[in-house]
């Protein structure tokens, strides 16, 4: 399948090494705005922590990171590297340390950096950012979960719902797969209910 990785969720990973906290935090962004204000966020809730390294990586080609007081090398370039080597874009990750008083060494925080980083895209999951098709839908209430059902075997998914005299759905599906979802809805129907395409966007799958 066409497409590139992105994190699912906004997520927290807490790794810990001789006695220094790492706390990984990852967040999909789709710019350097969002994610510079994720960082300040970030810091703001961490401003008593030793370091607040971070890095970010964009579809559009941005690439940006900080060592923010560790040794150069440590830490924003290991932490890039785990997306770049993952395929993994649009997002900002920030790992927050607080010192343990034990040095570490370059090695050391190159691997717990690394590990940080790791950890947190592990709890946000990733999913294949792809074209999906919108299709809008008047429904009947006696037809609304059948079409529901349909719905989600075709693979797709209810963007918005509203309800009036009839109810009125947004869905979109993956791929190719609004075809076959609007064949199964005029199947049931006889032809009496036709989707309508409301045009294309980009969401994970």
């Amino acid at each position: 399948m066409e497409g590139y990785l992105v994190p699912l969720a906004e997520a927290e990973a807490e790794y810990v090494e001789k006695r220094s906290r790492f706390i990984g935090h990852i967040l999909p962004v789709d710019s350097e705005e969002a994610a510079r204000a994720f960082l300040e966020r970030v810091k703001k809730r961490h401003r008593d922590a030793r370091h607040n390294c971070w890095c970010y990586r964009l579809s559009s080609g941005a690439e940006r990171y900080s060592d923010d007081g560790e040794p150069q090398g440590t830490a924003g370039v290991p932490m890039l590297g785990v997306f770049q080597k993952a395929g993994v874009t649009d997002l900002v990750c920030v790992v927050t340390r607080y010192f343990g008083g034990v040095l570490l060494g370059a090695g050391g925080l190159v691997r717990a950096y690394t590990q940080s980083a790791k950890d947190a895209l592990a709890a946000a999951g990733t999913g294949r950012m792809v074209p999906w098709r919108r299709l809008g839908l008047n429904c009947p209430y006696p037809l609304l979960e059948q079409v529901k059902l349909l719905c989600r075997q075709s693979g797709g998914a209810v963007e918005d719902v509203q309800y009036a005299d009839g109810v009125r759905l947004t869905l979109r599906f993956p791929g190719d797969r609004a075809q076959g979802f609007s064949d199964a809805v005029r199947e049931l129907t006889a032809g009496a209910l036709v989707p309508e395409t409301l045009g294309q966007v980009m969401a994970p799958v």
